[in-house]
């Protein structure tokens, strides 16, 4: 009679044991899909952050050969949303969805005095949610009138 008890509790000890392990393998591997799709969707948000620097740049570059530095500086005030295609990039006010995609994306600009004259700072920021929480990825680049 003893020995039965014992072989039971031997038994369900192993369940339980086989059950934790179970639980970890499923937890890691949960883990590994959520550390993948982050680094996914932080590469494709480095992509449409650089993207939006260089329809930035196109915006800036077709303001200086036609209606000049000013005009771009008119538009690139606050914080805009950078939802157009080059030339025209710059949208309304505000982050604006990128289409498609669970990413938002739009630029902050600011004024720089220097000595070399004065230049304009873009930081065009990517935005996506998961349940880890709220991502960003910034690309900061420096405008200038290179037509003087």
């Amino acid at each position: 009679m003893n020995h039965k008890g014992q072989s039971l509790f031997e038994v369900i000890f192993a369940i339980g044991i086989a059950a934790v392990i179970l639980v970890a393998i499923a937890s890691l591997a949960a883990k590994s899909i959520a550390n993948s799709t982050f680094s996914k969707n932080n590469a494709l948000a480095s992509k449409y952050a650089q993207e939006g620097s260089e329809c930035l740049r196109e915006q800036r570059d077709n303001a200086l050969r036609t209606t000049g530095w000013n005009a771009f500086k008119l538009q690139a005030t606050n914080t805009k949303c950078l939802n157009g295609a080059a030339p025209n990039c710059i949208s309304v006010s505000g982050m604006c969805d990128i289409p498609g995609t669970p990413f938002r994306r739009g630029a902050t600009f600011s004024n720089v005095v220097n000595l070399n004259g004065e230049e304009i700072r873009a930081i065009v920021i990517v935005q996506w949610s998961d349940g880890q929480g709220t991502h960003q990825v910034r690309n900061i680049t420096t405008f200038t009138n290179w037509n003087k």
